[in-house]
């Protein structure tokens, strides 16, 4: 995937979310403005609901006063008598005697032609003794209409219960009449509440999905330049020795033996660098499935040096190459791999010789720091971007060098250093300026 359908992605991934957030966001506004024209319906149902009701109940109670106090011609000596104290709770005064399942009844018959069809409980109490009557619950069907909730309170509404005292008053309270909440404007917000949080978990989701397409990509490239690097580095030693085998078998060198010796050297040798592409090739793959077991025993990393040293003036002896070596470690000896931290080594004198422009100058030093030792390689070579620091010991990466391709390699070689100090548990850091030089840090512990 190339970076214009990258981009293409990107734009249509945005204008999608958008479009979606543009959606709850209308939605949201209707739904809210939606409940609160319900709420306010609501509001003045209930409301006119409880004022009927009040009203019925308040003619109930006062037709109930007015059948018990029938000796009274006077109606006005009953205004005021009926008292609403809440919205389901009603007291009414009585100067008589009262007898309460009579008064059980008038309710029952009351409620019934005023349509009151709730359940109720009604008190009666006593000014003078300060006592209290209270009947059973009674529970409004439709199959039979009022009717008390249990009839294990003997005696409470029977009629054989007598109450001739006077100067005292009755309540009525009905238990599911209650005035319904009314929803908050908080309650009302919250909408906004779930969108945000699913726009969130949607954006995580697109920026996820972005870096893992950018991430594709950048292997995608990074394998295919793997691969024609390989193609490259594998053709020429072929080429060659299919070359030299074809001049050993159509020439006659028994007058010349050294030119056979020759074309043989050249056939073996470059035998030799396949077999190293393709040794460090399955080398790293057996480290990256964590396959190859290391070999640690006792060593000097400062003999490892020195061999470095004397194969580095032997090859670049003619080139003008200077390696400086400052070994100022005191303690050197340590439990390790041998042949692993030989090729780490190796590795970044090449990369250093490969990396330069003109006479290479490398400076290889050592010194004891924290428990454990420190190495540090020093050249004079092109230098790394700092964009390109982070991603150097990546497989298969190579640092970009413009429109020259003098430079070989399959991109292994740091990615192969950095997995033999992390098998050694040591660290490894890259500090590099373009046209300066870079240098590489390298602490293994001692134990």
């Amino acid at each position: 995937m190339n970076r214009r359908n990258i981009n293409a992605v990107v734009i249509l991934g945005i204008i999608s979310l958008a479009s979606i957030l543009l959606v709850q966001m209308v939605w949201i506004r209707k739904t809210i403005a939606m409940q609160q024209t319900n709420i306010a319906i609501q509001e003045h149902e209930d409301s006119l609901n409880l004022k009927q009701f009040s009203e019925q109940a308040h003619i109930a109670l006062r037709n109930v006063l007015e059948e018990i106090s029938t000796q009274h011609a006077d109606s006005s000596d009953l205004y005021g008598a009926v008292k609403q104290v809440r919205t389901n709770y009603f007291a009414v005064d009585v100067n008589e005697e009262l007898h309460p399942y009579y008064l059980e009844t008038l309710l029952k018959r009351e409620f019934y032609d005023q349509s009151i069809h709730q359940d109720f409980q009604y008190g009666i109490y006593d000014c003078f003794t300060d006592s209290i009557v209270f009947g059973n619950l009674i529970k409004f069907t439709k199959d039979s209409l009022y009717a008390p909730v249990s009839d294990t309170l003997n005696g409470i509404t029977s009629a054989k219960l007598s109450w001739k005292k006077d100067g005292h008053y009755f309540t009525v309270y009905f238990p599911n009449v209650v005035a319904k909440s009314i929803q908050s404007p908080d309650e009302l917000i919250s909408p906004w509440i779930y969108v945000t949080i699913i726009v969130l978990l949607v954006l995580v989701f697109f920026g996820y999905s972005i870096n893992v397409i950018v991430r594709q990509k950048r292997v995608s490239e990074v394998k295919t330049d793997f691969i024609n690097n390989m193609t490259h580095e594998l053709k020429t030693p072929i080429s060659t020795i299919g070359l030299s085998s074809e001049m050993l078998m159509k020439s006659d060198f028994s007058d010349d033996p050294e030119k056979l010796k020759r074309y043989a050297s050249i056939i073996y040798k470059e035998n030799k660098r396949l077999e190293n592409q393709v040794e460090r090739v399955l080398n790293v793959a057996k480290l990256d499935k964590e396959e190859l077991t290391l070999t640690c025993e006792r060593m000097d990393l400062h003999e490892i040096i020195d061999e470095a040293r004397e194969s580095f003036e032997f090859n670049q002896s003619e080139l003008g190459g200077k390696l400086t070596v400052e070994l100022n470690a005191e303690h050197h000896s340590m439990k390790a791999d041998a042949v692993h931290l030989t090729n780490v080594v190796y590795n970044l004198l090449d990369n250093a010789v490969k990396y330069c422009e003109q006479k290479p100058e490398i400076t290889l030093s050592t010194r004891n720091d924290k428990k454990g030792l420190v190495l540090e390689i020093t050249d004079n070579g092109i230098g790394i971007k700092r964009e390109e620091l982070r991603m150097i010991f990546d497989k298969f990466y190579r640092v970009p060098t413009g429109n020259v391709h003098n430079v070989k390699g399959f991109g292994l070689g740091l990615f192969y250093v950095k997995l033999i100090i992390d098998a050694h548990r040591g660290k490894i850091d890259v500090k590099s300026k373009p046209g300066e030089g870079t240098t590489f840090t390298i602490w293994l512990p001692l134990n």
